[in-house]
């Protein structure tokens, strides 16, 4: 994966026919897709439960873009070989999972994979301060993690900072919450550059009419964009 900081939209699957995840994996990446992003929830760190690495296994042949797993999970470090082997390009993990972050994204790049780092919105930029030379991505939830379809919370500020933060790092910003043609161009101006998006994609769409899809994907690309300039 080479480095850039163009906006890519990276679907979220939590929001898919769960009946029918790899027709509508292909579907998403054959209308533009960038990413596939894996809402991974243990029913503990989060109040829901999806899918284990066998799940995430299954979805790998479909996925020819970027599989980008976000572990809502703690504790991780055990199963970070086990996501690894599943397929993960990238395997996100959270600040707030485990006592010793540094020593996560450590193990998720010994296992070969790009490594994220998520922060809630209680959880302020300065967390993820001295990660980020073993970072790869860092996410910013802009909702409280556990379900889909939940209300965008401003949390540009904390992009900003991150933003400055990075500075020449080749690290993604990741927004994942409520991304909708709205809010994206707020998050992209302040520096986002991947736009995790579920209702936003899906909704109103179908494997049998996936043009939606597209229609979806490319506002939300657009919105973000414009406030580029």
């Amino acid at each position: 994966m080479s480095f850039d900081r163009s906006i890519k939209i990276a679907p979220s699957i939590l929001s898919a026919d769960f009946a029918n995840f790899g027709a509508e994996i292909q579907a998403i990446e054959a209308q533009g897709a960038d990413w596939v992003h894996v809402d991974v929830m243990d029913g503990h760190f989060v109040p829901n439960l999806t899918f284990g690495p066998p799940a995430v296994k299954a979805f790998r042949p479909h996925v020819k873009t970027v599989m980008d797993v976000h572990l809502m999970i703690t504790p991780v470090d055990p199963y970070i070989q086990a996501y690894a082997d599943a397929g993960a390009d990238i395997l996100t993990a959270h600040v707030e999972a485990g006592p010793h972050t540094h020593r996560t994204m450590q193990a998720i790049r010994a296992a070969g994979l790009k490594a994220g780092v998520a922060l809630n919105p209680g959880t302020p930029a300065e967390a993820v301060e001295h990660l980020l030379d073993l970072t790869d991505l860092v996410c910013v939830m802009t909702v409280n993690p556990g379900f889909g379809g939940q209300k965008f919370i401003d949390m540009t500020d904390k992009v900003r900072k991150l933003r400055a933060m990075i500075g020449d790092r080749p690290v993604h910003i990741e927004i994942d919450g409520g991304v909708d043609p709205k809010t994206a161009p707020l998050v992209a101006a302040a520096g986002a550059d991947v736009l995790v998006a579920g209702s936003a994609v899906f909704k109103g769409g179908s494997v049998q009419n996936p043009d939606v899809y597209g229609q979806n994907i490319t506002a939300v690309r657009n919105a973000a964009e414009s406030a580029l300039g």
